[in-house]
C-alpha cells in the first residue's frame, strides 16, 4: 500500500507550526481530518473543509445550506495524485485556522519488517508524525491573531490577563512543546 508524506502547516503563525506525517495512500479526507486533529493537537471541536483547487469537500449539510462535496469517498490518492499536490484544510470557522497541506513525496509500500520485533522501529508505521514544531494553539484562542494575544500575556506576569489567560490554558502553556511519541500513540488507534 502507498503512503502520502504530508506536510501540514498552520498559516498566519510565527515561528511556524507544523507536522510531518505519513499516512496511507487509501486514507480518505475523513480519515485526513482525524489524523490532522490528532497530529496538530485539536479537539474536534468546530467544523472543517478541505479546499483542493476549486473544490471543497467535508461533512455534507443534510439541509443544503453550505454545499460541500461528501468527504468520506475521496482518498488521498485521488484528491492529491502526486508529489507537490496541494491543499487547504481550514478548522472551525470562527477562528479559521488555515493549514497548508502539501504532498512532499509519495511512497510505495514499506519492506516487511522482522516478525521477531514486537514493535516498528518509530516512524515506520503505516501511520506516523514524522517530524514536526510547536504545540497547536489553544482552541477557541481567536485565531491567528487571538494567539499571538495569548502569548504575549502569558509570558508578561505583569500583563492585565496573565492571570485569567493563565488559569484559561489550564495553568500552564508551553508554545514551543512537540510530543512525538503522544501523537504517534494517539495515531496507532486510527489503524
Amino acid at each position: 500500500m502507498a503512503s502520502h508524506i504530508l506536510k501540514i502547516a498552520l498559516t498566519h503563525i510565527r515561528p511556524p507550526i507544523w507536522r510531518r506525517l505519513r499516512v496511507p495512500s487509501d486514507f480518505t479526507l475523513a480519515d485526513l481530518h482525524d489524523v490532522i486533529q490528532i497530529a496538530v493537537g485539536w479537539e474536534n471541536a468546530h467544523l472543517h473543509e478541505f479546499r483542493i483547487g476549486k473544490h471543497r469537500y467535508g461533512i455534507v449539510d443534510p439541509d443544503g445550506f453550505d454545499e460541500v462535496a461528501d468527504e468520506t469517498p475521496v482518498t488521498l490518492g485521488d484528491a492529491l495524485p502526486r508529489k507537490g499536490a496541494r491543499a487547504e484544510y481550514i478548522y472551525d470557522f470562527g477562528d479559521f485556522w488555515t493549514h497548508k497541506v502539501s504532498v512532499e513525496k509519495i511512497e510505495d509500500a514499506p519492506p516487511a519488517r522482522s516478525t521477531h520485533r514486537l514493535r516498528p522501529p518509530v516512524g515506520t508505521a503505516p501511520l506516523a508524525c514524522l517530524d514536526g514544531k510547536r504545540a497547536a494553539p489553544p482552541e477557541d484562542c481567536g485565531g491567528p491573531y487571538g494567539y499571538q494575544e495569548l502569548l504575549v500575556a502569558l509570558a508578561d506576569p505583569d500583563h492585565e490577563q496573565h492571570n485569567e489567560l493563565l488559569d484559561w490554558v489550564g495553568g500552564e502553556f508551553d508554545p514551543e512543546a512537540f510530543a512525538l511519541g503522544e501523537i504517534n500513540r494517539r495515531l496507532a488507534r486510527l489503524v
